[in-house]
């Protein structure tokens, strides 16, 4: 499949076969994408211009950069589990109105997940793992660090266990930072592979969700704990994380605001939610995808400016990214990941928690339901309603599991709304991409 795009005045063509990216001049670009991809007229051109488009579009068919079969590689799925996301607080200080988890309860009583749990947790992981010898755990809440002593025991247990099984612990935590103290940030620092950071930009945004228990805007409270931390990080891995709603559609805006407080590694995400004044409809996508366009022009001025930043969503990689058989599993939820919450619960990831549903089993008595295991293991790009004729496919993997079945009632029918803003990230990644390619040349 061939698709043509155009960024403002750059023209473009992806060979989804290949994975190969084209930059074009607008008469070919018109001309291709009449000829084979819609059935539109063909433009009128001259002789010369037409045999120097076909011959083009031949020479690089033969090198298969365009026009390429595309492969059909159903992924073969380990039955080995390679992480965890412990629910290590069902609690929170704050009181975020998008928080899908229900402002960190979950939709039930508000509880911390004790060390023998969470211990039991670690075993189930071991045992389960395999001949893996790499295995990762994600600290999450609620707010995870209103229980740091008990994060710091069950690290101390991994490591541990790891050393006589021969498995390695990577370990991640998700924090809204207001108890980020010096305490917290040194054992971050020795321990933590990675760390998300949740702040939603300019103070007025952030202020208007994100809520402390007593009503008040947190941005005060947080702003200099996550400042000293990405000063004290090095080189070592964090995301400050942010959520736009239909309140803030100008979160370029906001990305750039996180850039110029010195974070260089940023992530901005759509909400998830369906608070009617905040929830992202079908009517707000032609601003977001404007405002993506915006961003991306901003993203590559900081570049230029020798004050480039990482933002997740414009991360393609055409030329060294992950095999295709990893490209069409989707992730791993619910097969080789999934999520534990405080009494010991299974769900097939942190989504999923608290829906009966999808309860999978319990880490006390080390069960697993197969029959939903069994449909997460089967899941991928080549079983999502509508994804065959789509460009993003094998970038996109089919979307995101628990918002397809929370939005649409299935895992297999991608949220058509996610999946519009994700093809305009992906076009406005590829065109960020080129731009910095050449650039380099």
């Amino acid at each position: 499949m061939v698709h043509i795009f155009n960024f403002k005045d750059k023209y473009y063509a992806y060979d989804s076969g290949s994975g190969s990216l084209h930059e074009c001049d607008e008469q070919t670009a018109v001309y291709v994408k009449a000829k084979y991809e819609t059935s539109e007229p063909i433009p009128e051109l001259s002789p010369e211009k037409i045999a120097e488009i076909e011959n083009g579009v031949k020479e690089l068919g033969k090198q298969g950069l365009l026009f390429k079969e595309e492969i059909k590689v159903f992924p073969v799925k380990s039955s080995e589990v390679k992480a965890l996301c412990l629910h290590i607080c069902h609690d929170c200080n704050l009181r975020c109105r998008y928080c899908f988890a229900d402002e960190g309860a979950y939709h039930s009583e508000r509880e911390f997940m004790s060390l023998q749990t969470a211990q039991k947790a670690i075993d189930f992981l071991i045992k389960e793992s395999g001949n893996r010898k790499i295995l990762e755990v994600d600290f999450f809440g609620g707010e995870p660090l209103m229980c740091l002593e008990t994060i710091k025991k069950v690290v101390s247990y991994a490591r541990s266990e790891g050393e006589k099984t021969g498995k390695k612990f990577l370990f991640t935590t998700t924090t809204n930072a207001l108890l980020l103290d010096d305490d917290a940030i040194d054992f971050f620092n020795r321990e933590m592979e990675n760390v998300v950071l949740s702040l939603d930009g300019r103070k007025e945004v952030h202020d208007a969700i994100r809520k402390t228990k007593n009503g008040k805007g947190s941005f005060d409270y947080v702003i200099d704990n996550i400042k000293k931390f990405v000063r004290s990080r090095g080189d070592k891995n964090y995301y400050v994380r942010g959520t736009f709603t239909s309140k803030n559609l100008d979160f370029s805006k906001d990305v750039i605001f996180l850039a110029e407080n010195g974070f260089d590694s940023i992530s901005m995400e759509p909400v998830v939610t369906e608070i009617d004044d905040l929830a992202i409809k079908e009517e707000h996508l032609p601003v977001i995808l404007g405002e993506y366009e915006e961003l991306c022009d901003k993203y590559l001025e900081k570049y230029k400016e020798g004050k480039g930043f990482n933002f997740f969503h414009f991360n393609i990689d055409l030329e060294g990214g992950v095999c295709l058989q990893k490209r069409v599993s989707a992730c791993g939820a619910g097969n080789e990941y999934f999520s534990v919450v405080p009494n010991g619960d299974i769900y097939p990831c942190h989504q999923f928690a608290g829906d009966k549903d999808f309860l999978m089993g319990n880490v006390y008595d080390g069960s697993l339901n197969e029959d939903i295991r069994q449909k997460f293991a089967t899941t991928c790009l080549f079983t999502r309603d509508g994804c065959e004729n789509c460009f993003a496919k094998f970038i996109c993997s089919g979307g995101c599991a628990a918002n397809n079945y929370h939005f649409c009632g299935d895992i297999n029918k991608p949220y058509p709304i996610t999946c519009e803003m994700m093809k305009k990230r992906i076009e406005c990644g590829m065109h960020a991409l080129a731009v910095k390619k050449e650039n380099k040349n």
